[in-house]
């Protein structure tokens, strides 16, 4: 008897069911990972020039020269 019986089909295809949304719901964290991935990235490197600007900024009046009124 070469052919599958129907319960045998039936748990054939509940199995694929539940592997297909494991797949699914893999990949989609996965993606979700990444775009938090780039996030964090594109945050850190903004931070870092906010940053330096804010260090320039502190710098750049000390090194201008006084002017006097005359």
């Amino acid at each position: 008897m070469t052919g599958k019986t129907k319960q045998r089909i039936d748990a054939d295809n509940a199995f694929l069911r539940v592997q297909n949304r494991a797949s699914v719901q893999a990949r989609i964290m996965s993606e979700t990972e990444l775009l938090e991935q780039a996030r964090d990235a594109k945050t850190a490197n903004l931070k870092a020039q906010r940053l330096e600007k804010e260090a320039a900024d502190r710098l750049a009046p000390a090194s201008r020269p006084t002017k006097s009124k005359g």
